[in-house]
């Protein structure tokens, strides 16, 4: 069992929680798009996961390949996500 998950925040998390359960599902949409890839080091370059008023962005511990950046984009994109492109990585 892995329990160094990434933290998630959100720009205005105490109006409006539903920005922090959105966020635990599109890292869940991820993790699956990497576990079903057999990408195991996925969640080991996480550092945080942050909802700033729509755009979701990714913090890495360590340059994500492009793929590592897709599972993001099609989580976000995705019913489960904000149903946009607006996805920015930084490390």
């Amino acid at each position: 069992m892995f329990l160094d998950h990434p933290s998630i925040t959100a720009t205005n998390a105490q109006t409006e929680p539903d920005r922090l359960e959105r966020l635990q599902r599109v890292y869940g949409y991820a993790m699956a798009l990497a576990d079903s890839a057999g990408n195991a080091g996925f969640v080991d370059k996480l550092t945080q996961l942050h909802d700033h008023k729509g755009t979701l962005i990714v913090l890495w511990h360590a340059p994500p390949s492009a793929e590592e950046q897709d599972y993001f984009s099609r989580a976000w994109a995705s019913k489960v996500g904000d149903g946009t492109t607006m996805v920015e990585h930084e490390y």
